[in-house]
């Protein structure tokens, strides 16, 4: 915050003295506290105020007392849409053209957003505004979020007092890898204990709040409550599972034909509004084997669980508003940050590292562990049938800026404001205008400054005006946005939309070449005016208008800093940011010390290379613990003391795990125990335990894993595990008993091209 200058007299001494104090900052008279809340991965007609069955009565209760918007659409992708809330930038101008976790070396993509595009948070905080975050944070590189790394794009660094909840873009709901403030933190509970994120998170926004009005009955707060609902995993608790059994036995055709129906009879969606045909890459519910229905049904009712949990952990942090006095003067905001995820594939996924692995697990597999769909050994999501129906009625989903990828929920609601009595707003908004318009609501003009760094023009343009009972008539406020990802391209003007579907791999059989030129991609056009499910392509009879259309989006692409196209993901999982610390052939681990994220811990996978500790064994009982392990029960490595024996678990992505153990204890007394793997050409490699210069243990590991251990941010840890269990015969953190004195990972110099290159290489020759 800017310091004004001293405004009192300094003389020689007291008697010739006045003393001075700067005002402190207040919000202006009548403004609101704001809670903006961002769910995850939650498709258009998911929520049961957007035609779903799904049971979500306290965001329902947030809708009748406020407004839905039926024309409210994201970037397509979490981060980049989480960059436009905050900022009112679009999401190129900040960097996160794509996810954090994809950044590459262009001004649109580098990560990293810049001061001159000040938060919400920051705004508001010099304004007097409480500030905090509580969850899903992902606008941080993931190569920044270790306890190494700086901290000028973690929350506290832009504009929030406190910080409860977690980098990147997923994590394991009942153990996540969590941060508070600054630092990595242990979840206050275990599983056992009945832990879940969406309650933790619940719990730790009130604590926030209830710190507040322990010493401030008036001070304004601003709460960014993220949930990591509904991205996958799809966790929750068994009995909320239970809850929904049988219910999606009717399969996702029908199901999305009850969606539209209530879509239409509620008034939601105008009428005339068609929807848009299943696309031939989803199959038709009855084609399914019974078996495979019966398994998708389940997935289904794994997330419905997870959104209807956090829908009631939410409505606790809504019960202490009103215990407090709080809820009347609160404006909420409820958004999701895209589209129905995709990302399960077809049948869906036991486990979504898997899929980074090239090895799906098919429906005999699914089948057989169909009982751990939701629970703590999954890393569940569902197949892309369900995302089709979640999106109802548009085409299309998350990743991509066809209206299903693109269109979200939006609602707001301020009871002591906003007369809206649950109307429903049909004008074009975009993710950017929400920070105009809660700056508007606040009565805060947007800085020309924020901490002396002057700031960039806002893309956002207020739509408060559509909020009153009046608003459903009101002209609207935005005509022109741009959209791009990963190659995909629209533009959106004045009732019209254009657009080009790019894909980034042979994904869908719809008989484009992933690879193409940029220039060669077919360009859709659509009156969403009337189309808003763009059903009727009209090209080739406005030409004219297309043209026009494509020139705007150049013109919006150079402005936003677009360029260059790009889609390739592969391309950039193999060849990520330069790491600009000293070589890693070589690290050292010591006991005690925070998780280090996967991707700037030593990479092992697929590679020869070798673990030694240096430990004292204690005499007396079997010493047993971890000495150095990567990952959870979803894939990883732990390499421990079982027993008092020597032992190394190898997880392949929760699909099979791979044991190399030594028959005798060790010894009490310093020694080397050492893990030794060689890669061998035809797959897998060998292994040797060895204690000091002795091989006790040898073994062989038939696939080591290639791509990823595991996407929910367990990390490397020395001395515990952060769980659930690497290995199946013990329970983390499972410390160590014995004293370790380091963990050194040495990599051969010999480091093999990721498979990964090769595959990019079979798709470009396609």
């Amino acid at each position: 915050m800017e310091t004004p200058p001293f405004q009192g007299v300094i003389g020689d001494d007291w008697r010739e003295s006045t003393p001075w104090w700067p005002e402190v900052p207040v919000p202006p008279a009548g403004a609101p506290n704001v809670m903006l809340v961002v769910l995850d991965d939650v498709g258009f007609a998911q929520l049961g105020c957007y035609g779903s069955d799904i049971s979500t009565p306290t965001i329902d209760a947030l809708a009748a007392e406020g407004v839905r918007f039926t024309n409210f659409h994201t970037t397509a992708l979490c981060s980049p849409t989480r960059a436009c809330l905050l900022t009112g930038r679009n999401h190129h101008r900040n960097g996160l053209g794509r996810v954090a976790d994809l950044a590459v070396g262009y001004p649109g993509y580098n990560g990293e957003i810049p001061k001159e595009n000040g938060f919400l948070s920051e705004i508001l905080r010099q304004r007097g505004y409480a500030t905090y975050a509580v969850g899903k944070w992902h606008l941080t590189p993931d190569d920044e979020t270790s306890m190494a790394a700086p901290r000028h794009s973690w929350p506290l660094a832009r504009g929030f007092d406190r910080w409860y909840g977690f980098h990147g873009g997923e994590t394991h709901q009942f153990a996540p890898a969590l941060y508070h403030d600054n630092h990595s933190v242990a979840p206050p509970r275990s599983i056992d204990e009945g832990y879940h994120l969406s309650e933790d998170l619940a719990d730790r926004a009130i604590a926030h709040l209830a710190d507040l009005r322990a010493v401030d009955l008036d001070r304004r707060f601003f709460l960014y409550l993220c949930t990591g609902a509904c991205h996958s995993p799809h966790h929750a608790p068994r009995s909320w599972i239970e809850r929904y059994r049988g219910q999606f036995d009717k399969g996702w055709d029908r199901w999305r034909q009850e969606i539209f129906a209530r879509q239409l009879d509620t008034g939601l969606l105008a009428p005339g509004t068609e929807m848009s045909p299943r696309p031939p890459w989803v199959p038709a519910w009855e084609d399914l084997p019974a078996e495979e229905r019966r398994v998708a049904a389940r997935f289904m009712e794994c997330f419905a669980a997870f959104l209807s949990y956090t829908d009631a952990q939410l409505g606790r942090v809504l019960e202490f508003l009103d215990q407090t006095g709080d809820r009347q003067e609160t404006l909420v905001i409820l958004v999701s940050d895209n589209g129905a995820s995709s990302e399960g594939g077809a049948s869906g996924s036991i486990n979504d590292n898997r899929l980074q692995n090239f090895d799906p697990a098919g429906p005999a597999e699914l089948s057989r562990r169909i009982e751990e769909l939701g629970g703590p050994t999954a890393h569940n999501n569902y197949p892309w049938g369900w995302t089709m129906a979640g999106n109802t009625p548009f085409k299309r989903w998350k990743r991509e800026v066809h209206e299903g990828g693109v269109a979200d929920p939006c609602i707001v609601s301020w009871p002591a404001r906003l007369d809206s009595g649950g109307g429903v707003r049909r004008q074009f908004a975009h993710a950017v205008d929400i920070l105009p318009t809660v700056l508007e609501l606040a009565g805060v003009e947007a800085p020309a400054t924020i901490e002396y760094v002057p700031q960039t023009p806002l893309d956002g343009i207020s739509f408060a005006p559509l909020l009153g009972r009046e608003g459903a008539e009101a002209r609207g406020h935005r005509s022109t946005q741009y959209f791009e990802m990963f190659g995909s391209r629209a533009l959106y003007h004045e009732g019209w939309k254009a657009v080009t579907f790019k894909p980034i791999g042979p994904l869908y059989d719809d008989g484009i070449n992933w690879n193409a030129p940029f220039d060669e991609d077919r360009w859709e056009l659509y009156h969403v005016a009337v189309d808003p499910a763009e059903i009727h392509d009209l090209a080739a009879l406005h030409p004219d208008r297309l043209a026009d259309m494509i020139e705007r989006w150049w013109d919006e692409a150079r402005r936003n800093q677009v360029l260059p196209l790009d889609n390739r993901v592969l391309h950039t999982l193999v060849h990520p940011k330069p790491d600009r610390r000293s070589p890693h052939l070589r690290a050292t681990y010591y006991p005690g010390a925070s998780p280090v994220p996967e991707s700037v811990a030593a990479n092992v996978k697929n590679r020869s290379h070798a673990v030694e500790v240096d430990v004292t064994i204690p005499a007396g009982e079997p010493t047993e613990g971890v000495l150095l392990a990567q990952g959870s029960v979803l894939g990883g490595f732990s390499f421990h003391l079982r027993a008092g024996c020597l032992r190394y678990v190898h997880n392949l992505y929760g699909k099979e795990r791979h044991v190399v153990a030594a028959a005798q204890p060790v010894d009490p007394g310093r020694h080397r125990l050492a893990f030794r793997f060689e890669r061998q050409e035809e797959g897998g490699g060998s292994v040797e335990l060895v204690v000091d210069s002795t091989v006790v243990a040898e073994g062989r590991i038939p696939t080591f894993t290639v791509a990823a251990f595991s996407a929910t941010g367990a990390g490397l840890t020395c001395g515990y595990e952060v769980g659930p269990a690497v290995g199946d015969d013990y329970d983390a953190p499972f410390p160590c008993t014995a004293i370790i004195h380091a963990a050194t990972v040495t990599l051969s110099e010999d480091v093999p091209v990721n498979p990964l290159v090769e595959f990019e290489r079979i798709m470009s020759e396609q």
